[in-house]
């Protein structure tokens, strides 16, 4: 006999079942109310809508509301993004990365991905120190730093952040003349902006950094715009020539430097050797007089033969006068040159 044949329909702590429906038991009954809807209307098992209390089916439909309401309190935020919870208009409170509840209906949510680098671009023709008109094309990337202040203090950050780019862009171009705006201040002028423009939303506290600004482009007028262009040519030309220049001088400097090294080493070389054959030329001539004290005829023939050899040596041509005649006797001097030179080879 089960539990409840004994004990009248009621439940081991001793409470009547009918109290509350089963659970399964109403989804089954929920099923047969909305399965049975095209069916007859007599009553019984078999046919018609069974007889089912209307608060219960309003349980239902609180229930199902409830769990709407759960839906819409529960966000999830990604890994960058972070969430400002306004309640009744006020702040509440900031949440982080995760699973993160709000009362839907009188809590608002604003979710940004913070570490997202955004970008915007913008031209605008402004006069210079020198009262030139330029057209300056500039570009900034930022990011949001204080989602509270981005939120709450700024009606459209975004829009104040283009108006205040403008603002600071004109403040540094007018302190520039147009020579500097169009060739060499630009990265000046672009660290200048970001300076003055990163003041500007600290001051009005619009939760916004900026990460780079980049100038990137500056065109002069139109009418004028040929005349500059000619003389960045010319300037690209200096440079140009003047980097050729310095290669030149690095090349030749050296050079000429290794050249006066070596005509130096030469001349004391020269100098060495000058010396070096007077001092033998001063050692033979003491022992050519201590053997002309000895002989002097004997030594007076030698020298004379000597120089004879070392004036014909280098003679092409030799007249030999025969004594009596006119008849000329030929040498040849191209066999005696080479013997002349293979003794000198052998001594």
């Amino acid at each position: 006999m089960n539990w409840d044949n004994q004990n009248n329909n009621k439940d081991p702590w001793g409470r009547n079942n009918n109290d509350g429906p089963d659970f399964d038991d109403l989804i089954k009954r929920f099923s047969m109310i909305f399965g049975n809807k095209g069916s007859s209307n007599g009553g019984g098992p078999s046919g018609g809508i069974p007889s089912f209390p209307l608060k219960r089916i309003l349980g239902f439909v609180f229930f199902g509301l409830l769990i709407l309401f759960a839906m819409q309190c529960v966000y999830i935020n990604e890994a960058p993004e972070r969430t400002v919870v306004l309640r009744l208009g006020k702040y509440h409170q900031e949440t982080d990365q995760g699973l993160n509840f709000m009362i839907a209906g009188i809590d608002e949510r604003y979710t940004e991905n913070v570490a997202f680098t955004r970008r915007f671009s913008q031209t605008a023709n402004m006069f210079t120190k020198d009262e030139n008109l330029v057209d300056v094309t500039i570009s900034i990337q930022y990011r949001i730093k204080n989602l509270k202040d981005f939120v709450l203090n700024v009606n459209d950050p975004e829009a104040s952040l283009r108006q205040a780019t403008e603002s600071a862009l004109r403040h540094v171009v007018g302190d520039n003349s147009l020579e500097e705006t169009l060739t060499t201040g630009r990265q000046t002028l672009a660290l200048n902006v970001q300076d003055r423009l990163q003041n500007y939303l600290d001051l009005y506290a619009t939760g916004l950094i900026i990460q780079q600004v980049n100038i990137e482009k500056t065109d002069p007028p139109g009418a004028v715009k040929d005349a500059f262009d000619d003389v960045v040519a010319a300037r690209e030309d200096k440079v140009r020539l003047q980097n050729e220049a310095e290669r030149y001088a690095l090349s030749i400097v050296p050079e000429a430097r290794g050249q006066a090294v070596a005509r130096v080493q030469q001349a004391e070389a020269y100098r060495e050797e000058v010396i070096a054959n007077a001092e033998g030329e001063v050692v033979r001539f003491e022992k050519l007089l201590a053997e002309y004290k000895k002989a002097p005829k004997v030594t007076r023939d030698r020298l004379y033969l000597d120089a004879i050899q070392s004036v014909l040596s280098s003679s092409t041509k030799i007249m030999v006068d025969v004594e009596g005649g006119n008849n000329l006797l030929y040498l040849p001097l191209d066999k005696i040159m080479e013997q002349n030179k293979k003794r000198d080879d052998d001594e």
